[in-house]
């Protein structure tokens, strides 16, 4: 067999390793495994007949060539949000450009059937998120042998309780609120934490959480800036150092308002997310008359090498996958459920993205974690 893999949409830590441990399962079955560079638009703009072409898209690997890769964090085979599916005028490669009529957005999955076909790619184990995925269940439609990776550091692909990338997320947010405690102390003011989270909200109630923060804002739940700032006075008066803190994610929005974006849609149909947290420390401090320390940790969350839970479940992901393609396995994504490795119908991702059980996880009244009884659920609450 000859097995492709690819990353797609954000980067987290933990992305080289699994490739890592898929090149070297496949290789020791004795069967060969390539790299598909820039997510989906290493299909996108490959062009079969020109060896050239071929060889900047997709990228023999062996044992050597990923020996050491799992000791950085990133993604060595490089990434993008492009959808074959859905390409945006001003972003067809020119030599598609004759298939292209009208205003589009166009469908290429013609083409990369085509290039999956003439470079002799038997299985694709694509690495991504809702939106990498998405696709990847489309060529699974397509009659493509697909195993699929769930990566994402909000934690949010349907049918799984983990994703790749969230604990190191989890894990850097906790150490830079705690750090930030120094100067917002100093100043003896409140700090407003802003972290990644589109569509749930769980980043920013596990950081906060763990860290102990005064409030957490999540995207499931629509605040209220006069009561959020009057329990974050509260909180200042009552703490010894005279400082507040709080975190909030970036797709949340205050009542009757709107999710901040900016930009254009992608190829997925998201624009750029962020902005709430420095539009939130501005009224606070209208309404308080409080020093506001405003602080966005946006890439750093996911920036740098993976913990040890990463590593962990990257590495055991990739062997899964692996194997499941190996064994003609296919339509599947690899999944931890209810502390067990498992695996999972690739369609469960239609399902939509996971959110916060607001219910048993948030008190929506006084903006706090509300974690009460843990017996029973994922080892991260999600």
């Amino acid at each position: 067999m000859r097995i492709g893999i690819l990353t797609g949409g954000g980067d987290v830590p933990g992305l080289n390793a699994c490739i890592k441990a898929a090149v070297n399962r496949v290789a020791e079955a004795g069967h060969e495994t390539v790299g598909i560079r820039r997510g989906w638009a290493g299909l996108l703009e490959c062009r079969p007949e020109e060896p050239a072409s071929v060889s900047e898209c997709i990228v023999p690997l062996d044992q050597g060539v990923v020996r050491t890769i799992d000791r950085t964090g990133g993604t060595f085979l490089h990434t993008s949000r492009t959808n074959p599916g859905k390409v945006k005028e001003g972003d067809v490669p020119g030599f598609l450009r004759g298939g292209a009529d009208g205003e589009g957005p166009f469908d290429f999955t013609a083409h990369v059937l085509e290039v999956l076909d003439r470079t002799g790619i038997d299985a694709l184990l694509p690495i991504g998120g809702d939106d990498t995925l998405s696709y990847a269940l489309r060529l699974h439609d397509e009659g493509v042998p697909v195993v699929a990776i769930p990566k994402t550091m909000d934690n949010d692909v349907h049918g799984t309780d983990y994703c790749i990338g969230f604990s190191t997320a989890v894990t850097r947010s906790v150490q830079f609120i705690h750090q930030l405690r120094t100067s917002t102390g100093s100043h003896e003011r409140i700090a407003v934490v802003e972290l990644f989270g589109r569509y749930s909200g769980e980043t920013s109630l596990i950081s906060a959480y763990l860290s102990g923060v005064d409030r957490a804002i999540i995207s499931e739940v629509p605040f209220d800036i006069e009561r959020l700032a009057g329990f974050l006075m509260a909180d200042k008066a009552a703490n010894p150092s005279s400082y507040a803190m709080m975190t909030i994610s970036e797709g949340a929005k205050m009542i009757e308002g709107e999710v901040m974006m900016t930009g254009v849609e992608d190829a997925f149909g998201h624009r750029k997310l962020g902005g709430i947290g420095a539009t939130t420390g501005e009224l606070l401090k209208r309404i308080t008359g409080e020093g506001i320390v405003y602080q966005q940790l946006g890439y750093l969350m996911r920036s740098g090498s993976p913990d040890s839970l990463d590593l962990m479940v990257a590495t055991n992901y990739a062997v899964m996958a692996a194997d499941l393609a190996l064994g003609h396995s296919f339509g599947l994504m690899v999944a931890l459920r209810e502390g067990i490795y498992t695996n999972v119908p690739l369609t469960m991702t239609r399902e939509g993205a996971k959110r916060v059980d607001v219910e048993a996880l948030y008190d929506a009244e006084s903006y706090r974690p509300k974690v009460r009884l843990v017996a029973g659920k994922p080892m991260f609450l999600s």
